[in-house]
């Protein structure tokens, strides 16, 4: 007879959540939570110009809307990492869920963009608590020889609500009311309640950690940080330069982040552990990850800006741009990583970088024909493309940088700094779109919906210049990545 052997109750990480017969609710559960945060990330930059619409806001105010929910969640993610493991997954997850619920009917309810802006940092507070804990939920619950199925169909539902969300917000959006954006948040709220449902009843035992720490003021300092400098370089509104006082705001962030970096390298529980970025291949992964998605945050960012404003095209029209991104990704991902896993990242990180920027580079210019169809969507194509050669091999490359007992806090950062690069994208290219639009005597603001040729032609002007950047960002980070690649090689 096979002896099996006893679990050690000395090590609360190896006391099973659940019971067997309960894992398949809790999988519902992490899925349902992943579903949140898809939904709402992919859907809400084509509502923009709706809620701008709605609520009367500033170019500003919307840059607001998806930076301060960007804000809490990319400052505190690793946060809220750390506080599963201390204080109970099951209990942080779950108040992760209950909080980004509470928000979301915050922001259905929002009268105002202000209040809109306050309830979104306050969900992506409650995210910063969610997302870590899916994927760890699922890991917990589920024994080593039955993980990898279970992590697959959680990853299959991501990728088919990443693929369906934008495709249901743009109908809702198309023959809805003015206000049908409302409704995507509160639709967070029967997804919500029912994970929060199977974890109440579901969870037998959620053991903590108390000598495990949760860096709080490393935390807070990052919030305070990097939200000073995104308001700093969104300060533009109507084409004027950044004022003194924008750069009084921005050196205090800068300040505050080299703070930041000091609680970090004295901490006795640093959730970013500077010693990593002594790897130059970990370093060049998480550089060439800023790059690449700071460029695909930028453009997700700004043209359903230009197609729904600027335009006059649909939001179900303007929804098919994002059809591409999941095409490829779900098509080259899988293969991507293989080949990653033998030829080493490097030469897939540098090629999806290039077509990237050809992509970038393509749609810069065929923006002014306005067809959507027979211009932009190829080049959106091209973009997804690159972005289903690049997403495996950068997570292949953080991997492979570190040692083994280092892959769980090396991916949260890799997930941090992508998350901050949507946040500092999107303040530096509004300022783009809003300085271009104005030298071009645009006569509204930048994603306004207006039917005006002048209006018309300077969205289009303001967008190619952030068209260019992002061309521009990728090939720096092509060339970061191949002379990193390099030298982490000789390393």
């Amino acid at each position: 007879m096979v002896e099996i052997a006893p679990l050690d109750h000395s090590d609360p990480r190896t006391l099973p959540l659940c019971a067997p017969e309960s894992r398949p609710y809790l999988l519902v559960a992490a899925i349902l939570a992943s579903s949140l945060g898809f939904i709402d990330g992919s859907i809400v930059a084509i509502a923009l110009p709706a809620m701008r619409m709605s609520l009367g806001a500033s170019l500003v105010e919307a840059q607001w809307i998806s930076n301060a929910y960007m804000l809490t969640l990319s400052a505190l993610i690793l946060v809220g990492g750390a506080a599963g493991d201390r204080f109970g997954l099951a209990r942080v997850f779950g108040g992760g869920i209950a909080l980004f619920v509470i928000a979301s009917m915050a922001c259905a309810f929002a009268p105002t963009a202000n209040v809109l802006i306050g309830a979104r940092a306050i969900q992506g507070l409650g995210a910063a608590f969610m997302v870590p804990g899916s994927l760890a939920l699922i890991s917990r619950a589920y024994p080593k020889e039955e993980r990898g199925k279970a992590i697959g169909t959680w990853a299959a539902a991501a990728a088919v609500t990443a693929a369906l969300g934008p495709i249901i917000g743009g109908l809702a959006l198309t023959f809805g009311g003015p206000d049908v954006w409302r409704w995507i948040f509160a639709v967070n709220l029967p997804l919500g309640l029912l994970a929060l449902y199977f974890l109440y009843v579901k969870v037998e035992q959620d053991p903590s950690q108390p000598e495990r720490g949760v860096d709080i003021p490393g935390g807070l300092s990052a919030v305070i940080g990097l939200g000073l400098i995104a308001w700093s370089l969104s300060g533009a509104e109507h084409g004027e330069p950044a004022s003194k006082t924008a750069l009084i705001i921005g050196l205090s962030g800068v300040a505050m982040i080299l703070l930041f970096l000091r609680i970090e390298a004295r901490s006795p529980h640093p959730m970013m552990p500077l010693s990593l970025f002594k790897n130059i291949g970990f370093s060049i992964a998480n550089t060439a990850s800023f790059g690449i998605y700071f460029a695909f945050s930028a453009i997700l960012m700004y043209l359903p800006m230009v197609l729904i404003g600027g335009w006059g095209e649909s939001e179900i029209t303007t929804s098919a741009a994002y059809a591409p991104l999941s095409v490829f990704i779900a098509l080259l991902s899988g293969n991507a990583g293989k080949l990653a896993s033998r030829i080493g990242p490097t030469p897939l990180l540098v090629g999806g970088a290039l077509v990237l920027a050809t992509g970038y580079a393509a749609l810069a210019l065929v923006i002014p024909t306005q067809n959507f169809w027979g211009a932009v969507l190829p080049a959106m194509c091209l973009q997804g493309i690159g972005m289903g050669l690049v997403v495996a091999p950068l997570s292949t490359a953080v991997m492979n940088s570190v040692a083994t007992h280092a892959t769980g806090t090396a991916s949260g950062i890799n997930n941090a700094v992508i998350r901050m690069s949507s946040l500092i994208a999107v303040a530096v290219m509004g300022s783009v779109v809003a300085i271009s639009y104005g030298a071009a005597d645009g006569p509204a603001t930048f994603g306004e919906i207006l039917k005006d040729p002048g209006h018309t032609a300077a969205t289009n002007a303001a967008f190619i210049k952030v068209a260019w950047g992002a061309s521009a960002v990728c090939l720096v980070s092509a060339l970061i990545a191949a002379i990193g690649g390099r030298s982490a090689a000789r390393g």
